[in-house]
């Protein structure tokens, strides 16, 4: 079950790559504009406000995220999906997928199919982490496979669930389109409070810890958090009471279709 509270607990830090994402789509006035996994729909009110003129809509596949975006109001549709169920409609001009896709396996292959289905000329913005390897994750991974976790933790954690850049240019070039695609660093600077948990353990509560507390018991879960908080603190120490936390992310803009010769 996700948490809308706690991974809105960093918003401006996990808001930021939308945004950068969003502003190399140069789309005009799209018909529709759907948000894939939008969250508790903060972002995906954004979208209206660029393009009043289109239908939003916002699909995740958390009730409770959902819920929590409708009460939002304004023009932005939300609706309960899981996107690997999702098929775009004939005037579905931009679709943008912020921070999901690396939850789906077998992405990729929905990838193609979306750029195959969706209409000449539309727009693909996709944005996914890409710390998979940072001493987060690597921290996270050490602990799970530790005896006491590793039959119930080893099948949620998986080493790189994302391509690289080129990886997915080449996907979405081989599909027809016209494909921007980049990394970026991002160093979010955390303060680190006196006393109380570190700040990448709470960051990471919200998104990559999901799963695992999900699947242990509350014992369990505190054992867990507590060894995890210890590695955490040794790879990303306090300086000056702030934690710096780098984070790398991948993004790529696709155009579709008859019009994808065109430049982005």
């Amino acid at each position: 079950m996700w948490d809308p509270a706690a991974y809105l607990r960093y918003g401006d830090e996990r808001s930021r790559p939308f945004h950068d994402l969003l502003a190399r789509v140069p789309a005009d006035r799209p018909r529709a504009v759907v948000d894939l996994g939008c969250g508790p729909g903060t972002l995906t009110a954004t979208l209206a406000d660029r393009w009043p003129d289109s239908r939003v809509t916002g699909l995740d596949s958390s009730p409770e995220m959902v819920h929590r975006a409708a009460a939002l109001g304004g023009p932005v549709e939300f609706a309960v999906a899981d996107v690997r169920d999702w098929r775009p409609g004939p005037d579905t001009d931009v679709v943008v997928s912020n921070a999901v896709l690396q939850w789906v396996p077998g992405h990729q292959d929905l990838l193609s199919r979306w750029a195959r289905e969706l209409p000449p000329g539309a727009f693909l913005a996709v944005q996914v982490p890409g710390n998979f390897d940072a001493p987060s994750h690597r921290a996270l991974r050490a602990v799970a496979g530790r005896p006491a976790w590793r039959g119930v933790l080893g099948p949620l954690l998986r080493e790189a669930p994302v391509e690289d850049p080129v990886g997915y240019a080449h996907l979405l070039v081989a599909a027809g389109c016209a494909v921007d695609a980049w990394e970026t660093v991002y160093v979010h600077l955390l303060p680190a409070p006196a006393d109380g948990d570190h700040p990448v353990l709470t960051w990471m509560e919200g998104t990559a810890l999901r799963p695992v507390r999900a699947a242990l018991d509350a014992a369990g879960w505190s054992d867990f958090r507590a060894e995890l908080g210890v590695r955490l603190a040794e790879a990303y120490p306090v300086r000056g009471g702030q934690v710096y936390f780098p984070f790398r992310r991948v993004f790529f803009v696709a155009r579709t279709g008859a019009r994808a010769e065109e430049n982005l």
